[in-house]
């Protein structure tokens, strides 16, 4: 398979393997749930490799659903990739402000990428599969890298998004649309397991009741179809009682034993005349959803203008321009329609104003579903954003989702009026697990935090202390800290 070479790859390749785990510190003030817990919906402040490296040992292989909006790369963003890689020279190269001027822009996001992937991987089930927004600008990037991460056999499909519908005429081509690039871990689970989409009103007008069939409303399916197979190109006699062959290069959709079932169920219709090419009736109730196509209009999962309408119908205070380029619940929705059951757990790893959140509770409310979201968001995307220190997952993302839960005055859509409902815990990174930490008795973390880690590494399954017994779990603490005498005694309660 044909791989991608770009500047710091060989320092990135496995860069996710030395990223340490750290101790997700719950933020309660920030949540909107009585008792913080990593089994609530989540929201995570701080770098979303760490955040992702963070989630492995409670969410390893428990995600069904992951969509992400990373950035476009389009040199006007100014977004700075600054992971901690082992090579002073690359950490300098890579820890500048990416903009249009910088000539190893692509090689940076590649590098910024290729980790978050592969960690992206991990928290997936082995039926899940996961969607990237993106542009012209890095999506033959992002496939190859894609290819790399999650297998080119398990590609489902790109689709093309009409993210704008007006027309700039000062452009050599006006923009119309973005790409979804969509993976699975393993295809054939995939498309096993997805969903079809439910019809709209508009198809279900497609449907008529012309001769009052007691069956209800139907359509005609014509029993024709392209190529030519010599099996399949046997007569059909109509009510008349003139004999019908297929069209010159086209055969009959099904062998004529089905075609005789047809007739018997009475669903062969031959149309208005009683003597027309044949076809056969499918009826509303027995219709099946609609297949996704690759194709979504703006009229299908919205566009950005109505995003920046939704962000402003919620924070009416701030300049939504200065935010990010948000993403339309309807498109989110869409992609939650299909690509997840009502308790599946959907990730977001670049959360920007929390969409995604935003989509879940939405669609939640609509269908009675359970599902859960974790999104996590740096406090800060820009230097000038840290340099005034807003922090944009606590004033942005942290605070739409609040709005939502509890309602929103003033809002056209009667439910988000009311409150989508549900709850979620805030979390920020705290300190990195590390050795020596343990060794020398500083900063130690909790228990819980130690055993999460050291159970996850030693079994790739997440450690769930209320299933242990008192006893044994004494008897864990007593045997695995006893040689640190020298703790003190309020370390020794922290511990415990």
């Amino acid at each position: 398979m044909p791989t991608l070479h770009f500047k710091g790859k060989p320092l990135v390749q496995n860069h996710h393997l030395v990223v340490p785990f750290s101790e997700l510190e719950a933020v309660k003030s920030r949540g909107v749930s009585k008792s913080p817990s990593l089994h609530d919906n989540l929201i995570v402040e701080g770098d979303n490799l760490k955040a992702l490296k963070a989630l492995l040992p409670a969410f390893h292989g428990k995600v069904k659903c992951i969509y992400i909006d990373p950035p476009y790369n389009t040199g006007n963003e100014g977004w700075i990739y600054n992971d901690k890689v082992n090579s002073p020279m690359i950490r300098d190269w890579l820890g500048k402000t990416v903009d249009r001027d910088d000539l190893t822009r692509h090689d940076k996001w590649c590098c910024m990428m290729l980790p978050r992937l592969k960690l992206l991987r991990e928290l997936l089930t082995d039926d899940g599969a996961i969607f990237v927004s993106i542009d012209d600008n890095e999506v033959h990037h992002l496939r190859a890298l894609m290819n790399e991460v999650f297998g080119e056999e398990n590609l489902v499909t790109q689709i093309a998004w009409q993210a704008r519908y007006s027309r700039s005429n000062d452009a050599t081509f006006s923009l119309s649309h973005n790409h979804l690039v969509v993976y699975a871990v393993t295809l054939e689970r995939w498309e096993a397991e997805r969903n079809l989409l439910t019809r709209t009103a508009a198809q279900e007008e497609q449907y008529k009741n012309p001769d009052d069939d007691p069956r209800g409303p139907w359509r005609a399916i014509p029993w024709d179809a392209p190529d030519i197979r010599e099996n399949r190109a046997y007569p059909i006699k109509t009510p008349s009682g003139n004999v019908r062959y297929p069209p010159k290069g086209r055969h009959w959709s099904r062998t004529e034993d089905q075609w005789l079932k047809i007739v018997t169920n009475g669903l062969a219709y031959f149309g208005k005349s009683g003597d027309g090419a044949p076809s056969f009736k499918a009826f509303l109730k027995d219709a099946p959803g609609i297949v996704p196509n690759t194709w979504w209009t703006h009229e299908d999962a919205g566009h950005t203008d109505e995003a920046k309408k939704e962000l402003l119908a919620i924070f009416s205070e701030i300049d939504i321009d200065a935010v990010t380029t948000p993403k339309p619940t309807r498109l989110l929705r869409r992609i939650f329609q299909i690509a997840t059951d009502k308790d599946s757990i959907i990730l977001d790893s670049f959360a920007g104003s929390g969409t995604t959140a935003h989509a879940v509770l939405a669609l939640n409310k609509e269908d009675g579903g359970n599902r859960r979201f974790i999104l996590c968001q740096m406090p800060y995307e820009t230097k000038e954003q840290e340099q005034k220190k807003e922090n944009i997952c606590e004033r942005i993302t942290a605070e739409r989702v609040r709005r939502v839960v509890k309602g929103v005055p003033g809002a056209k859509d009667e439910a988000l009026r009311a409150g989508l409902g549900g709850t979620f815990s805030y979390f920020r990174l705290g300190n990195e697990l590390r050795k020596q930490a343990i060794l020398d008795g500083k900063d130690l973390p909790s228990y819980e935090a130690l055993a999460g880690y050291v159970f996850f590494t030693a079994t790739g399954e997440e450690f769930q202390p209320k299933k242990m017994k008192a006893p044994s779990l004494a008897r864990v603490t007593t045997a695995t800290y006893s040689s640190s005498t020298s703790r003190t005694s309020s370390s020794s309660k922290t511990w415990r």
